[in-house]
């Protein structure tokens, strides 16, 4: 355990961080999951565009690398784009 009062300080600085890193990882999961599970066209590029509002804004926090957020938006895009070039019977 902790001795020096930094020390004692750091440690609950690092409980809180991991909490709001937690909740901000957990909300772009969910957004994504989402997006990719949606099987109609409007449903589907509402979802997206919710989804990418989160990965911009967790990448520009710098919750997530830039190169992860541009993965995951080039995979939902390419998702939501296979969902519209299916012609609906």
């Amino acid at each position: 355990m902790a001795n020096h009062p930094s020390a004692k300080k750091r440690i609950r600085t690092n409980a809180r961080k991991k909490l709001v890193n937690k909740t901000s990882d957990s909300k772009v999961k969910t957004y994504v999951k989402k997006a990719l599970g949606a099987t109609e066209v409007a449903e589907a590029e509402k979802l997206y565009k919710e989804a990418v509002a989160i990965l911009d804004k967790s990448a520009a926090k710098g919750k997530i690398h830039k190169n992860t957020a541009a993965r995951k938006k080039s995979a939902l895009t390419k998702y939501v784009n296979g969902l519209t070039a299916v012609p609906a019977k």
